[in-house]
């Protein structure tokens, strides 16, 4: 038993060895794309590219390792028209992890600051994904003049959370520590493709799958991530609180797979657009995820929302 144990700790420690030696490599080779903004003490990296007179600002889901890759199938075919910002959030991509609360009103504040620090202006059309529809909504909710639309990937609503099941706390604080000690590293290329079903599709360039897989390893399950998990609930209800903005344009693209997952999720965003002066919605047949295999369809549907409310 000793020297099994033995043998385990060793183990152990060269792979954490290795996967600091490795992480100090990739940081080099893949240095940030877009700005460092220092927030708070802490830098956060914000990628724009393309022209237009409207921003579209991208705001990852819950544990995106690389928001700015993540977004890119759909936002690459937006940046012949428009101007396109992905905001990574503290502990998210290129950006560092931060000592900040994560309550809703900490992260919006924290967005809004980088994106000023940037250099963009708004009014901003916001296109959330998943958990990020609570950031989005809370923004129209208190800074209406600085939302002029939302087009939401599968957007958390404060009622769709309470359909959620109950994130499991224990297996993201194991996943936190095997990822910090570099196991996930070991992971066999099936289970690479298994969970990151990007990485299987055209949209992306080998260079790109190989970025994506160190943000996989640098920031996986990252300290913000698992704090804001903490706060999901009291972030929902404060949304709640303030009621709909119902002057703000929606756009909701769901999947019909995470209603299959979730019974009550797709209910619970149309019941949401009703209250609005402007809602719309549109059931597409694909994982959580829609703007990986769908971004065709977003993006064509999308551009038409968008000269609409141009005339508004």
């Amino acid at each position: 038993m000793i020297i099994i144990f033995a043998v385990v700790v060793l183990f152990l420690i060269a792979s954490i060895i290795n996967h600091r030696v490795q992480l100090r490599k990739e940081a080099r080779k893949y240095p940030p794309p877009g700005k460092m903004i220092k927030v708070n003490g802490k830098k956060m990296h914000v990628y724009a590219e393309g022209q237009g007179d409207m921003v579209l600002v991208f705001l990852a889901g819950h544990g995106t390792s690389n928001p700015t890759l993540d977004f890119k199938p759909l936002w690459k075919r937006f940046v012949d028209k428009y101007r396109i910002v992905v905001v990574e959030k503290s502990g998210y991509g290129w950006s560092e992890v931060s000592n900040s609360p994560r309550d809703i009103k900490t992260i919006l504040a924290d967005t809004r600051k980088a994106l000023t620090l940037s250099g963009e202006s708004g009014p901003f059309v916001l296109i959330p994904h998943s958990m990020s529809g609570l950031e989005a909504i809370y923004w129209a909710q208190k800074y209406p003049e600085e939302v002029k639309a939302i087009i939401g990937l599968d957007p958390c609503t404060p009622g769709a959370i309470n359909v959620l099941p109950e994130p499991q706390k224990l297996q993201l604080v194991f996943m936190f520590l095997i990822s910090r000690i570099g196991l996930s590293r070991l992971m066999p290329d099936s289970e690479v493709k298994e969970n990151f079903p990007l990485l299987k599709s055209g949209e992306l360039t080998g260079e790109d799958r190989e970025n994506y897989l160190a943000a996989f390893y640098k920031s996986a399950f990252s300290r913000d991530m698992l704090r804001e998990i903490k706060c999901l609930k009291y972030n929902a209800e404060e949304v709640a609180k303030n009621g709909v903005p119902e002057d703000t344009p929606m756009f909701f693209f769901i999947s019909n797979d995470q209603e299959i997952r979730t019974t009550g999720w797709k209910k619970e965003l149309t019941e949401f657009l009703k209250n609005l002066n402007m809602g719309h919605f549109l059931d597409l047949d694909t994982g959580h995820y829609v703007h990986y295999d769908k971004a065709e369809l977003i993006a064509e549907e999308a551009r038409i929302f968008l000269k609409n409310i141009e005339k508004r």
